[in-house]
C-alpha cells in the first residue's frame, strides 16, 4: 500500500533510483545514507542489487555470507551467485524446485527467486513462484513474464492491480509504459511520455533512454531513436539492452553489415549468456546445418 502523506520514505531516492537505472547513484546513497534500524536491510538489499546490476557479483559474494541470519540477504546472495557462475546454475535451479515444494512466504525471497526462472527463460514458473506474492516489484515482474509469454490481456490486468496499490509509484509508472509499448498504436506516444517525464524528474539512464529508443522505432522515428541510443551508450558503452536496440536501428536503416556486426561482437564480448546471444548462436547453428545438409542437384 502507498505511505501515507504524514510517513516520509525515507528510501525514496535509493528506490526511485534502482527502478530507473541508476545504480550508481543507488550505492553512493545507501553508502551515506543513515536509516532506521528496521530500514537497514532494505536499504542494503537495494545496495547489493545495483551492484549486481553493474556485474560486480564478487562485492555481493564476498560481504554476505551464505549463514547469513536475514534470508532475505541469502536470497540476494544467492542470486549473485547464479549470475557469477554458470556453471552452477542448474543446481542452484533444481534447488529453488525442492525449496518452493515448501511454504515460502517473504516476497523479497519469492522475487529472487522468480528472477533467477525469469533470466532462465522460464516464465511459467515466474508467474508460479509470484503467483501469491503482492509487492509492488512482484507485480512487476509478473507483468514482464506474462509480456514475454505474449499473454497482455493477464498483463493488464496485473497492472490495474498495480495501479490500485500504488499508482504513483515509479514502478508502476514504468509497468504502464511497458504495457502501452505492448499495445503499441497510439499508446505508444503515451508509453514515451512516461520515459521521458522520468528523466526530466530524475536521472537521464541508459534504461530510461532504450524505452524512450524503443517507442520511436516503433513508430518508425529512427532518427530520434538513433539520438536516444547513442546517448545510452555514451553513459553505458556496454548496456546489453543499447547494443541489441542498436542491432535492431541498424538493421532497420539498412546501414553497413560491418555497423550491425560490431554491436554484435561487442554482446558476445560482454553478454556471452545474455538470451539474445544465445539465440543469435542457435540461429547460426541452425543456418550452418542447413548449408551443410543442402545438396544442389546435378544436371545430368
Amino acid at each position: 500500500m502507498p505511505r501515507e502523506d504524514h510517513e516520509p520514505d525515507e528510501l525514496f531516492e535509493i528506490r526511485t533510483n534502482f527502478y530507473t537505472g541508476n545504480y550508481q547513484q543507488t550505492i553512493n546513497e545507501a553508502t551515506k545514507l543513515k536509516v532506521p534500524q528496521n530500514l537497514q536491510t532494505e536499504k542494503d538489499l537495494f545496495m547489493y542489487r545495483s551492484y549486481i546490476a553493474q556485474k560486480k557479483y564478487g562485492v555481493v559474494l564476498d560481504e554476505i555470507r551464505p549463514s547469513a541470519s536475514q534470508e532475505e540477504l541469502v536470497a540476494v546472495r544467492l542470486l549473485a551467485d547464479f549470475l557469477a557462475n554458470e556453471s552452477k546454475r542448474d543446481n542452484i535451479l533444481r534447488d529453488l524446485d525442492n525449496k518452493m515444494g515448501g511454504n515460502v512466504k517473504n516476497s523479497f525471497c519469492l522475487l529472487m527467486t522468480a528472477y533467477m526462472y525469469y533470466l532462465s527463460e522460464n516464465y511459467e514458473t515466474t508467474l508460479k513462484v509470484l503467483h501469491n506474492a503482492d509487492s509492488l516489484e512482484c507485480c512487476a515482474l509478473t507483468i514482464q513474464a506474462l509480456l514475454k509469454m505474449e499473454r497482455l490481456d493477464l498483463a493488464k490486468k496485473e497492472l490495474k492491480r498495480m495501479t490500485d496499490m500504488d499508482e504513483d509509484s515509479v514502478l508502476t509508472q514504468l509497468s504502464t509504459a511497458w504495457v502501452n509499448i505492448a499495445i503499441g498504436s497510439e499508446k505508444l506516444q503515451e508509453a514515451y511520455y512516461i520515459f521521458q517525464e522520468l528523466s526530466d524528474k530524475h536521472t537521464v539512464t541508459p534504461l530510461l533512454l532504450n524505452g524512450q529508443a524503443v517507442c520511436h522505432i516503433a513508430q518508425g522515428k529512427y532518427d530520434d531513436a538513433q539520438t536516444a541510443l547513442q546517448e545510452a551508450l555514451d553513459r553505458d558503452s556496454n548496456d546489453p539492452q543499447t547494443l541489441i536496440n542498436l542491432i535492431v536501428l541498424s538493421q532497420l536503416t539498412a546501414k553497413p553489415t560491418e555497423v550491425s556486426n560490431r554491436y554484435i561482437s561487442q554482446m558476445k564480448d560482454s553478454h556471452a549468456n545474455h538470451p539474445f546471444v544465445r539465440d543469435l548462436a542457435n540461429k547460426a547453428n541452425e543456418l550452418d546445418r542447413l548449408v551443410r545438409n543442402y545438396q544442389p542437384s546435378v544436371p545430368s
